[in-house]
């Protein structure tokens, strides 16, 4: 006997998310009034569809300040499109979660073509069968079970959006970090030039005092060293320029051989204002890192109400019409189910407690943020004073050590002093310049990590 069959199969969900609600990022509500817990609260109203890649933008010629630079990075680095194709995705799941609630409908073919010989015959005769079936079933009762699925796949959605904003305030503080340090990198470079041209004048006065029999060989050679390491410093600090400039422009989502110019903000230095006693409680508001802990615990919370759920049946009702053998008789059936499992070998137990674990867990990784937190915003507002504190030791330095120069260099060309003290004072005033520059750029790096503790961007 030969049998030739062919099947087909059709799967269709009833009612999927309409494109208004996949556009709000929230979920309708189930379609059925069986369930047993409260609809969880809609997400905050944000797109899930799928993030075109931006444009790079053109920053070739022009001076960009620290807000365009941000709001570049904000709009074109990789990293924030992913997390923005991660919380997408978290969205969409919530919308699986929610599908067992609604109804379920699948279309099935199924035709076969029999050869039968019957017995004491020797002539074999074809038989072909068919069979239609549309079949539709609804959940009526699942204690709550979808309910409870998908609020934790809403909690994990928020968790993901949280990751998102945490994303976006790392990204911040980096490219804030680069900022200062390309404008420290540029300061360095007019400190170590003016540095090189006083070593240049003094090399200059060292062998005109040398050819006029006032000064010894010694201070030419001594002036000449300081010359090369003037060079070499200079070398040095173009070439920190140009890797502070590199990781702005990896920051910002760019090529990084583009030739960014930024606008000099180190000088424009004012005391940080700020109410201490108010720190902890604006960074525990605003901190995504926190936010993500409270939401892990939500989700927590829910899963061990899925998972307390899962002892009990669901009910279902199912229907299918359709014709069935040669002569496509109509065929139809209407019926409930319960499906409940009595015993599993302990699986559900399991589960119910391993939930229970995670919840505790969840909540000791909350009180650890608070904590970590608090940290985190008292050495930030300690760094902000200690480095306005510096910037005003540094100035004064500065200020002796040109005045200290100025002495220097007015007793060797007076022709009583040592090319020794010129150079130390050089040295001197070059290291204070130097040091006033680390001030302020630690304290503007200093105020954006205050700032990254607090929340803020």
């Amino acid at each position: 006997m030969k049998r030739i069959a062919g099947v087909l199969v059709l799967s269709l969900l009833g009612n999927s998310l309409p494109a208004s609600a996949q556009n709000s990022g929230q979920s309708p509500p189930p379609a059925t009034p069986s369930a047993q817990s409260p609809t969880p609260k809609p997400a905050e109203k944000t797109s899930a569809a799928p993030v075109a890649r931006p444009p790079i933008p053109d920053v070739a010629g022009r001076q960009l300040t620290l807000p365009e630079v941000i709001v570049i990075a904000l709009e074109t680095q990789p990293l924030i499109q992913s997390r923005l194709y991660d919380y997408a995705a978290a969205r969409f799941r919530v919308d699986q979660a929610i599908a067992p609630l609604l109804p379920q409908l699948s279309a099935a073919w199924q035709a076969s073509r029999d050869r039968l010989v019957p017995i004491g015959t020797s002539t074999p005769f074809d038989l072909t069968q068919n069979n239609v079936r549309l079949v539709l079933s609804q959940i009526l009762f699942d204690f709550g079970k979808t309910v409870a699925a998908t609020e934790v796949s809403k909690r994990l959605a928020d968790v993901a959006k949280e990751n998102l904003d945490l994303q976006r305030d790392l990204i911040v503080l980096a490219v804030k970090q680069a900022y200062f340090n390309l404008l420290f990198g540029q300061r360095l470079i007019k400190v170590n030039e003016e540095a090189l041209k006083r070593a240049d004048l003094n090399l200059r006065s060292a062998r005109g005092f040398y050819e006029v029999g006032t000064q010894p060989k010694s201070a030419v050679v001594r002036s000449e060293v300081d010359v090369a390491n003037a060079k070499l410093a200079l070398i040095q600090s173009h070439n920190a320029e140009q890797l502070a400039r590199v990781a702005l422009n990896t920051g910002m989502g760019i090529p990084v051989q583009t030739p960014t110019q930024i606008v000099d903000i180190l000088s424009e230095h004012q005391p940080y204002q700020i109410d201490h006693t108010q720190l902890l409680a604006e960074a525990l508001r605003r901190r995504p890192e926190y936010k993500q802990a409270k939401l892990q615990v939500d989700a927590a919370e829910a899963t061990v109400r899925f998972q307390f759920r899962n002892f009990f049946p669901d009910i279902t009702g199912n229907a299918f019409v359709g014709r069935a053998t040669t002569d496509f008789r109509e065929i139809w059936e209407l019926g409930v189910a319960l499906n409940w499992s009595i015993f599993d070998g302990g699986n559900k137990i399991a589960r119910y407690r391993e939930a229970l674990a995670s919840l505790q867990s969840a909540q000791a990784q909350v009180r650890s943020q608070e904590l970590t937190i608090a940290q985190d915003v008292e050495q930030a507002y300690l760094n902000v004073g200690a480095a306005d504190e510096q910037i005003q030791a540094a100035r004064a330095a500065v200020a002796s050590a040109e005045e200290n120069f100025r002495l220097a260099k007015g007793r060797f060309d007076a022709g009583v002093g040592t090319i020794l003290d010129l150079t130390d004072a050089q040295l001197a005033l070059t290291q204070a310049q130097s040091t006033e520059a680390q001030a302020l750029t630690s304290f503007r790096i200093a105020v954006a990590t205050l700032e990254r503790a607090l929340g803020r961007r």
